[in-house]
């Protein structure tokens, strides 16, 4: 038979206890290193903007605008699309058909149809989707409403909208005056 003092058994309940305590920090430690971030999510967004200069006809447009395509499907918009060039090459050379029109852009991006628009439309709204492209959106409206841009006639205004929500689609239709004229691209 085997016997242990009570100092023993104190001792190793104290080493036990010590131990414990150990593993614990331990654990605290690698869940709190866990829930470190190194990386906030500005690191994926490239808002490496250049200003640009697109010419349609006799109108020259300054943008700022990404020089090739983010990584997120959801940024597509700080971009000048291919298709976009093309209309805006159409709408330069019929821009009758938009004289006195109110206008709501759906996905605006950059804004570059809108801004060419507004040369000749009444009012315009222009949309999206993405905060971040609101953002270079509404930097470019700023860039051409100043007061150094005479050619631009229009008033200009971003508004963030979602498909589907209702309270977005309802607040877009009352900013703006009843339609003059209607057509789809």
């Amino acid at each position: 038979m085997c016997c242990v003092s009570q100092r023993e058994t104190m001792e190793v309940k104290s080493e036990v206890s010590t131990f414990l305590e150990e593993e614990k920090m331990v654990r605290q430690e690698e869940e709190e290193e866990e829930d470190i971030v190194c990386l906030d999510e500005a690191f994926f967004i490239n808002d490496n903007y250049h200003l640009t200069t697109y010419t349609f006809g006799s109108h020259v447009l300054q943008l700022f605008c990404l020089q090739s395509a983010s990584t997120d499907f959801d940024l597509t918009g700080q971009l000048v699309w291919p298709g976009a060039m093309l209309l805006n090459d159409y709408l330069s050379k019929n821009a009758e058909m938009l004289q006195g029109c109110s206008m709501i852009e759906l996905g605006s991006g950059v804004g570059i149809t809108g801004m060419l628009c507004s040369r000749f439309c009444h009012q315009i709204l222009l949309t999206d989707h993405n905060d971040e492209v609101l953002k270079i959106l509404r930097r470019n409206i700023e860039l051409n409403t100043s007061s150094e841009n005479p050619s631009c006639c229009a008033a200009l205004e971003a508004e963030k909208l979602e498909w589907g929500n209702s309270d977005h689609i309802n607040s877009i239709l009352h900013k703006l005056p009843a339609v003059k004229c209607s057509f789809a691209f």
